[in-house]
């Protein structure tokens, strides 16, 4: 039998709890790139931070990025369950509630809010991005579409991410890889 969670959940407690918060709260939502549960994105973005070894509580705050815009779960409940640290991490890569105007105005405010944020909430958004920049291109593959499907707010919403985790992160490897994502993102796709 499976297990109900990967293998590196096994040994981070506040992940773990984190992890069954999140799917309870994200249940029947779906990804936009394959319909898959929407869990996977929360959880790829926790695998992005454990593989570049940050602390169990910005690994959980990873798994919790999305709860604050989608859910109806507050900073207060996530500050209750898991801690004022993880609540601040997940408050400082998602847009406020109060946030208003258009796309690119909502999304440059998030940015202004990441750049005052710390270093460990920069790496919660840089993995979330390259997570959502992966989900962007298998999207446009399997959809036999170009990068022109993307929204171009959207996209200058991700490139303006990755110029401003260079500046705030400098060349760490969630950082390059942001790159990588972009840059093949606008080489793609090949004829369908």
């Amino acid at each position: 039998m499976p297990p109900e969670f990967p293998s590196f959940v096994g040994s981070l407690p506040i992940t773990q709890s984190a992890l069954e918060y999140a799917a309870s709260e994200h249940e029947g939502q779906r990804r936009d790139a394959d319909n898959a549960p929407f869990i996977l994105h929360p959880l790829e973005v926790a695998h992005l931070l454990q593989g570049r070894d940050y602390p169990d509580h910005v690994i959980a705050a990873g798994v919790l990025h999305d709860v604050l815009e989608d859910t109806d779960a507050t900073e207060a409940d996530l500050a209750e369950r898991f801690g004022p640290e993880v609540a601040e991490l997940v408050a400082a890569v998602s847009e406020p509630a109060d946030a208003h105007g258009s796309y690119a105005e909502r999304k440059a405010k998030l940015r202004e809010i990441v750049a005052n944020a710390s270093s460990e909430a920069a790496a919660v958004f840089a993995a979330d991005k390259v997570a959502k920049a992966r989900e962007f291109r298998l999207g446009l593959v399997a959809r036999g579409t170009t990068v022109g499907a993307v929204d171009r707010d959207k996209l200058e919403h991700y490139w303006a991410c990755l110029a401003l985790l260079e500046r705030k992160l400098g060349p760490q490897p969630l950082v390059r890889q942001l790159r990588f994502e972009l840059e093949a993102l606008a080489l793609l796709p090949p004829s369908a």
